[in-house]
């Protein structure tokens, strides 16, 4: 039996309440809006039942990090409109209002709206995001242990200059460990060697992740690779953070997901737009990259229609974001549509 999980959100809490598949209330739960709090909701909804469906108010301000957390588990998620669930909850026998009154009225109108549009990874997507996410989080120590070992390095001889974005290089990395082995004593030396090794260990994990994810990604969206200045890692990343694609009715809801809309910002004879700070910010920087590889790409038909914006009036920023306008179409257009189809456009004959 699915039981279907109705919340409440609201900016410090989400309160939760679990209901069976004839509406009738089984358990509630009140946690901290964290991320702490969000992996324990999702502990506490898995202990009461493997099969679940989560039905979130659609109150996208304070519940995208909620529906993000819950896709990253694995889960299935709905997204409830106030006008479903409201009438339902002045309608029911339970009077007044509270959180766990409105998450219950927010469960059952879930079940009563089957078409609500479901939000899930399949087994290919969801893989692929826990690859790309174990991958940054190695990338963010290595970083931190590089920083480090620099000004373990720098105590030790200030001559001693590394270039700069080279100590992710096994080579390098071993000329180092040797020549901290000849030239130098004591616990800095020993301390820096031993960053040193744990640097090359990440590196290689950080290499292995990355060939398991380009292999991944050609299998799962070959046709994406296809996309000027799109290389595997932003193709894996924008695979893994769109869930399904299939989900949204429309690239312009594609578009307004990953925040690359611009925002009307418009006032009389002045008429432009603004950056819109929305969405699903990983997805929309995995545009930007794609973005910014084909403003410089030597007569691409991108860096053409960025050039066509620049003349036409519009600032760098403007012209890039209408760039990213256009990409959000082609990379829709390129998840939903079968590999075996004809190629698509790139984004300037869009």
């Amino acid at each position: 039996m699915v039981l279907t999980v109705g919340i409440d959100v609201h900016k410090d809490t989400h309160t939760a309440v679990m209901v069976d598949e004839l509406g009738r209330e089984q358990a509630q739960r009140t946690v901290r809006a964290t991320d702490a709090g969000h992996r324990a909701l999702v502990a506490w909804a898995r202990s009461q039942n493997s099969q679940l469906m989560w039905a979130v108010e659609d109150c996208r301000h304070v519940s995208t990090r909620l529906e993000r957390a819950l896709l990253a588990a694995g889960q299935r998620v709905v997204r409830v409109p106030p006008k479903l669930w409201d009438g339902g909850r002045r309608s029911a026998r339970t009077r007044g209002k509270s959180d766990p009154i409105d998450a219950l009225a927010i469960a059952r109108a879930a079940l009563r709206e089957t078409d609500l549009p479901v939000a899930e990874h399949d087994q290919a997507s969801r893989e692929l995001k826990l690859l790309v996410d174990r991958r940054e989080d190695l990338v963010a120590e290595r970083t931190r242990m590089i920083n480090r070992l620099r000004w373990h390095l720098h105590e030790l001889d200030p001559e001693l200059d590394v270039p700069a974005r080279s100590l992710d290089q096994p080579r390098r990395l071993d000329r180092l460990a040797a020549h901290l082995t000849d030239a130098h004593t004591g616990l800095v030396a020993q301390l820096a060697g031993e960053l040193v090794g744990d640097i090359a260990e990440r590196s290689t994990r950080i290499r292995a992740l990355e060939r398991e994810i380009t292999t991944r990604t050609r299998q799962v969206a070959p046709r994406l690779l296809e996309l000027p200045g799109c290389g595997a890692l932003t193709a894996a990343k924008i695979v893994g953070e769109t869930a399904r694609p299939g989900r949204f009715r429309s690239e312009a809801c594609f578009a307004m997901h990953a925040g690359a809309a611009p925002v009307p910002a418009s006032s009389g004879r002045t008429e432009r737009h603004r950056l819109a700070r929305g969405g699903n910010r990983q997805l929309n920087v995995a545009l930007h990259r794609i973005a910014l590889t084909q403003t410089r790409l030597p007569g691409s038909l991108g860096q053409a229609y960025y050039q066509r914006r620049r003349a036409g009036g519009d600032n760098t920023m403007e012209a890039l974001r209408a760039l990213k306008r256009r990409l959000a179409r082609v990379v829709f257009n390129l998840l939903t549509t079968h590999h075996t189809a004809p190629a698509a456009p790139q984004p300037a004959a869009a």
